[in-house]
């Protein structure tokens, strides 16, 4: 019951941009979405479409299309811009 897990170019960019700690962390959740897009930790946006996962002081946004079995990174940053 595998999800293919798609990383938009900006949220390539954005994960590129980490220090090496922050980006390991970020990359072991991200592909942890394969698995299970809806982990213990995920939480359902109100303000727009997407779910969020914390990892630390950073935000991962995604969405889920359980018709395709794909999860789609939509953006990877720090907690205070990431909303913004």
């Amino acid at each position: 019951m595998n999800y293919s897990v798609f990383i938009l170019p900006r949220a390539q960019r954005e994960l590129a941009a980490l220090s090496k700690p922050d980006y390991e962390k970020v990359k072991k959740v991200v592909f942890g979405l394969c698995k299970d897009p809806r982990p213990v930790n995920c939480r359902k946006l109100s303000g727009r479409e997407g779910w969020r996962l914390r990892v630390g002081h950073y935000r991962v946004i995604y969405s889920i299309d359980d018709g395709a079995r794909a999860v789609t990174v939509l953006q990877v940053g720090h907690r205070r811009d990431i909303y913004r």
